[in-house]
């Protein structure tokens, strides 16, 4: 059986074949195969009376209620079968860093199932027996602190099936502002040769829609904010919101009708209190058994300027293929404007990095208009391209030589699609002391667990910029910010209070106006003082709570869930170990989330519907394709990179390496991307005719009905004459012979250009049968 042109043609268009058939890399490398029995990929529908459902989350809502520091957030994910098999939906999605997910249900039409937390095998194993026997199942699973996964087994024909889960987290203003961030959409993550965790990925592997491609399902969110002060200033730069202040202490705020296809970037909301008032306090609470408490203490709000030492800063910036386009033209932005707002006094550089790395200078020079000048013009010709080797350039950069009468400060602009966020922590938790890390995450839908740890390890703070505008405002604001710590050699007192498990148990210097946050257990009656201790440009501060003003409440129960998450973020989440944890750690963040049902790395909630409703085993299993985020190009998905590479596969042709290679004038080198690709003659069009007139069903393929793709790969010489013909992914009974021979028959290629001149390139083909 042959493909139509037109079910072709989109395959070859969701990409342009001006990208190497970038498409073609597109689904071997992030597993996307097409037909309507494959597993795990999305495919465009063909007509097929027994077509399978590929798009089978109708609708994200989020209903979050504010109140406080703490909210509370409710998510609601309806899977629909519109097709006539059932099906196994599986659906990645993001959250907070700091989300407490405490709760899941599953409701098939007037039955309720509650989900139970399990060891992840253990749930693992339950969802897979009971989907294996017929019963619709539901399993959530962490795979990073922000990324979680959602399957759901056995969606009938005609089935509604939603799934409810409810976290918790609290939310720490900057400067008066406050920002609660409901991410909408998790971003490819790039894993290279280099950049390889320990740990398996598989979400890594997730389809994508292709760039500028709306959602498939729809998204609504609505918000409430209370507080024992006037909300005022309420904003949503994210997204078209509406608002209604239901008196001076609270406002509903909800998404406009025209955002209904705009899960595809955070939502993000700001608002303010009273007079700049930061709700600061003690809450308690107990179930009997312990005794929770959350403190938030504000520490100085102005500090006089000081003898501020020379500084040294060294701009680590991303210039890979997922910030091509509008997230490297924000950080360009941000970056000029940081190294105009240099002093005189002060040095630089800067480090690119994408498939590789390059330095603007051998060491640090002065901020003078002349090395301000040139590294403006070295920034401008980035263009983004290639993969994100991090490690290697966090490396380059933590090696590079101190010199100790300037104060070292690094800054990052990246968007975080990489997977070894706890590799980079380690690294920079190594060099600690020597200098202080600030993140920027540039993009509407960044890796928030990357810049967050990257701060965190590096005792510094991450920063989100999602436009140009905020680029330009944030980077004076962020240089006045560095320039003098609001507090130092922080400590905090527990005059009178009994308390113990307090986390965290050391307290970076804090360089903005924010409230410390400290949560911790206690033991007998709340009395005392809890006393923040600390140096300025003043002298000495100090700012203290009485305890005994407080009362323990059940409203308050959510403490207990932020603590447990706390606990887990210090001991797990931006844990400097690298790869795998130490059992005896594994087995601590075990015990907490069993004990205080809380989703983590190595726990799950599952729930099974007792009523067997599928015959056994008879399932295909989906993934639900995931929108790029809003100004992510498809060149983050491994394709149209600006940086020459080297393409290789692995043994099962499961994903693609890129290669660090230097430029070359080399006749024998072999890129994968070049300035100007290899084209069949005529173009696109031209290509999928010559297919469409020689392609010949084979007549073993015919005889057992066959159906698939064969993926070859080529050289294009420069001559324009292909050689190296290989099959890299077979199909078998004739299929991949016809294939070779289609491409040996096919006419010389226009040769791909590297500098105005002729060089070799590979080119990854999809043949379908």
């Amino acid at each position: 059986m042959k493909l139509t042109k037109t079910v072709r043609s989109k395959y070859l268009k969701a990409a342009g074949i001006t990208a190497l058939l970038a498409i073609a890399l597109i689904q071997y490398t992030w597993g996307q195969e097409a037909g309507s029995d494959r597993p795990g990929v999305p495919y465009f529908e063909t007509g097929s009376p027994d077509a399978t459902e590929s798009f089978p989350l109708l609708s994200t809502s989020a209903s979050v209620q504010i109140a406080g520091v703490v909210a509370h957030v409710t998510v609601r994910q309806v899977y629909r079968n519109r097709g006539i098999k059932a099906i196994e939906a599986v659906y990645v999605f993001p959250g907070s860093v700091r989300a407490a997910v405490h709760a899941l249900n599953m409701n098939i039409g007037e039955r309720k199932i509650n989900a139970r937390i399990e060891e992840r095998e253990k749930a693992r194993n339950e969802y897979t027996q009971a989907i294996n026997e017929g019963h619709t199942a539901s399993l959530l699973e962490q795979h990073r602190p922000n990324v979680f996964q959602m399957s759901v087994g056995n969606i009938l024909p005609g089935d509604l099936v939603e799934v409810v889960l409810q976290y918790t987290e609290h939310i720490i203003p900057s400067r008066g502002i406050y920002e609660f961030v409901y991410p909408t959409v998790v971003g490819p993550r790039y894993t290279g040769t280099t950049e390889r965790s320990g740990t398996s990925d598989e979400w890594n592997s997730n389809p994508y829609l292709p760039e500028g491609e709306k959602p498939a399902y729809s998204f609504t969110l609505e918000c409430d904010i209370t507080s024992g002060i006037p909300v005022k200033n309420v904003s949503c730069p994210s997204h078209k919101a509406n608002m209604v202040f239901k008196g001076r202490n609270a406002v509903h705020v909800a998404l406009d009708q025209s955002e209904i296809q705009g899960g595809n970037r955070d939502f993000i909301l700001r608002y303010r209190l009273g007079s700049n008032e930061i709700e600061s306090g003690l809450w308690l609470y107990s179930d009997g058994k312990e005794n929770f408490f959350m403190a938030t203490i504000q520490p100085p709000d102005e500090v006089k300027s000081g003898m501020i030492p020379p500084r040294e800063y060294i701009f680590i910036v991303d210039v890979s293929g997922s910030m091509h386009g509008f997230p490297l033209n924000v950080s360009k932005k941000l970056i000029g404007e940081l190294l105009e707002g240099l002093k005189s006094t002060d040095r630089f550089n800067i480090l690119f990095f994408a498939g590789g790395n390059q330095l603007f200078a051998g060491q640090s020079v002065p901020a003078n208009e002349i090395n301000v000048r040139n590294a403006m013009k070295m920034l401008d010709s980035q263009s983004g391209g290639g993969g994100t080797e991090l490690l290697p350039a966090l490396k380059k950069a933590l090696a590079m030589d101190i010199d100790e009468a300037y104060a070292r400060t690094f800054v990052i602009a990246t968007d975080g699609y990489v997977s070894v966020e706890k590799e980079a922590f380690s690294l920079i938790k190594s060099s600690l002391g020597e200098a202080s890390f600030f993140a920027f995450g540039i993009g509407t839908s960044v890796n928030r667990y990357m810049i967050e740890g990257l701060a965190h390890s590096g005792a510094g703070e991450g920063f989100i910029i999602t436009n140009e505008v905020e680029a330009k405002k944030k980077a004076p604001e962020f240089l006045e910010y560095i320039s003098n710590p609001v507090l130092t050699n922080i400590k905090i007192a527990f005059n009178g209070f009994d308390v113990y498990d307090v986390e965290p148990k050391a307290i970076p210097d804090i360089y903005s106006s924010r409230p410390v946050v400290v949560f911790g257990k206690y033991r007998g009656t709340p009395t005392g003082e809890i006393i923040l201790n600390g140096y300025n440009g003043n002298g000495r501060f100090n700012n203290s709570i009485q305890v005994g003003l407080a009362t323990p409440a059940d409203e308050n129960q959510a403490i207990k869930y932020l603590w447990a998450r706390e606990k887990i973020s210090i001991t797990d989440d931006f844990s400097s170990t690298g790869g795998d944890l130490p059992e005896e750690i594994k087995k601590e963040v075990v015990q907490l989330g069993l004990k205080y049902n809380l989703l983590t790395a190595y726990t799950s909630f599952v729930a099974i519907d007792s009523e067997s409703r599928n015959t056994p085993g008879t399932f295909t299993t989906v993934r639900q394709p995931l929108p790029l985020p809003q100004g992510v190009s498809n060149s983050a998905l491994g394709y149209a990179a600006m940086s020459p590479g080297l393409i290789s596969h692995d043994k099962n042709c499961s994903e693609m390496k890129l290669k660090s290679l230097e430029m070359s004038d080399s006749e024998e080198d072999i890129f994968l991307t070049t300035e100007t690709v290899p084209m069949f003659p005529g173009g696109e069009k031209s290509l999928l005719r010559f297919l469409n007139a020689h392609l010949k069903i084979p007549e073993d393929a015919a005889k057992n009905r066959i159906s698939g793709k064969v993926v070859l790969e080529f050289t294009v010489n420069t001559d324009g004459s292909l050689s190296d013909i290989t099959v890299v992914r077979s199909l078998g009974f004739g299929c991949d012979e016809e294939a070779m021979r289609l491409v040996r028959l096919m006419p010389s290629w226009i040769p791909a250009k590297q500098r105005g001149k002729a060089v070799k390139a590979k080119v990854t083909l999809p043949v379908w049968f």
